[in-house]
């Protein structure tokens, strides 16, 4: 059995239309720089309003990737 090691991350990623695609945003743009990434899970919502109206989704996640 081989034993492995993780490190994780945290990225913000943000959105005009949804949590989930600020969650996809902060995903694959870090994936154009890291390799190996596993999992994320969010720790934050939060959102940005603009003339009484949501302008943008931003969420905080963490990013785990295995260590070569």
């Amino acid at each position: 059995m081989s034993s492995a090691a993780y490190k994780k991350i945290e990225l913000v990623g943000t959105s005009p239309n949804s949590y989930a695609e600020a969650t996809r945003n902060a995903v694959e743009k870090a994936s154009e720089t890291l390799h190996g990434l596993s999992w994320f899970e969010v720790s934050e919502l939060r959102g940005a309003i603009k003339d009484g109206k949501v302008d943008e989704f931003q969420v905080t996640l963490k990013v785990g990737m295995k260590l070569d």
